[in-house]
């Protein structure tokens, strides 16, 4: 049977790479940082990395090792357990202390990533009587967890306020009604307008759902994310969220939200129950990552700067940037073919990033998406943005 299964399959392949949407996987032998050493899938070599969600640059900080290699010792590699059978440890329950306090929520439950955490949301609150109101562009785990769950879903065109209220309007028969929204969307840099949809939260009696992925660690004056940003810290009732990008890049989900919602969670969300514990090298890391984002904003004015000045110096020399002053800086290219060769000249002048292309972003939407961290100096900034004019000259623009 699977000879014929493998013919089709191949076909397919086929089909990915003839209209460039295949996605090459790189590989690197270096800690993941400012600068990496290629191995496999491109000119091997040191490349400057501005593909990674390492906001902070915290992902090889000493401070982030020697905390995981003290853990190793304290608390063992793995729990090879789930929360309510025996894999619940001291560290766990600390970690899922601070990050309520530090997101300003009641409670938190730890998943094994966000996309789990997204997964065992909407199942475990609702069902065919309530009602889930979702933005048009929010992340892959946030639809795949409403997919999971018999409530009514609607949809709302991206940070578009009006059809926001439109589909309250539609749907006030429901029990209860969820608002979701990426808090920063990942392709495009772009922040949901929090407070007006808490405003409309509160007119129509709906609870709003924030995945902060992109943002917990560096957007707000302290680092707390897009709730902060907006002042609506107490008026949002679910928080999701990563370590796996600007706290640590390691692994990791989490819900952080009012205090019966996560004992619920705890009891019926099937990502919690069936799956093992976060392993405790990761929750004791996590928590002097918190330590790092608490005492000093740092790291965070150093993202900020290095995100303005690659923003400017790109926009001056002609390259259309979607505006915004997250360090998510996509490059709009357009054509995904075009998109790949460039990210592959670019591979060849020493800048590791990655083209975007269908499904992940709409046909004719094809981009760089170019991300700063602190990690990078200024050189490597105005270095990145050389190299993108010299790989345009090189690709007949």
């Amino acid at each position: 049977m699977f000879d014929t299964v493998r013919d089709d399959l191949a076909a397919t392949i086929e089909e990915i790479r003839e209209a460039g949407l295949f996605k090459p996987e790189r590989v690197i032998g270096t800690p993941q940082s400012a600068a990496v050493t290629v191995t496999a899938g491109g000119t091997p070599g040191e490349v400057l990395n501005f593909c990674a969600n390492n906001y902070l640059g915290l992902a090889d900080h000493p401070e982030v090792l020697a905390a995981a290699k003290d853990a190793l010792d304290r608390w063992g590699y793995g729990m090879a357990s789930v929360r309510f059978i025996c894999g619940t440890q001291d560290v766990h329950k600390e970690l899922e202390e601070r990050l309520s306090a530090f997101l300003g929520q009641e409670d938190t439950i730890l998943y094994s990533s966000c996309f789990d955490a997204n997964g065992g949301v909407f199942e475990t609150l609702l069902d065919e009587r309530d009602a889930v109101i979702s933005d048009a562009l929010n992340h892959a785990s946030i639809i795949d967890g409403i997919r999971l769950c018999k409530a009514r879903r609607h949809r709302y065109a991206n940070r578009d306020l009006a059809d926001l209220e439109q589909q309250l309007k539609e749907s006030q028969d429901a029990r209860r009604r969820l608002i979701v929204t990426d808090g920063v969307f990942s392709m495009d840099g772009y922040v949901a307008p929090l407070r007006e949809i808490c405003d409309l939260a509160d007119r129509y009696n709906a609870m709003v759902m924030v995945d902060d992925s992109h943002a917990v660690g560096f957007v707000g004056a302290n680092g707390r994310g897009t709730p902060e940003l907006h002042g609506v810290m107490d008026r949002v009732d679910i928080i999701t969220g990563t370590l796996g990008k600007a706290l640590g890049g390691a692994s990791g989900g989490y819900v952080a939200a009012r205090r019966e919602i996560v004992a619920l969670l705890r009891q019926r969300s099937r990502p919690y129950l069936f799956s093992n514990s976060l392993a405790p090298v990761i929750a004791a890391a996590s928590l002097k990552v918190l330590d790092l984002v608490e005492q000093s904003n740092e790291l965070r004015e150093r993202l900020a700067a290095n995100t303005a000045l690659f923003r400017s110096k790109m926009t001056e020399a002609g390259f259309e940037i979607l505006p915004g002053d997250h360090p998510i800086a996509p490059v709009m290219i357009g054509d995904a073919a075009k998109a790949g060769r460039l990210a592959e000249l670019l591979l060849e002048r020493g800048v590791y990033v990655i083209g975007f292309s269908y499904p992940v972003v709409p046909h004719g939407k094809a981009r760089i998406r170019v991300q700063l961290s602190a990690a990078h100096t200024t050189e490597d900034v105005e270095r990145a943005v050389a190299a993108f004019v010299d790989a345009r000259a090189a690709l007949g623009e």
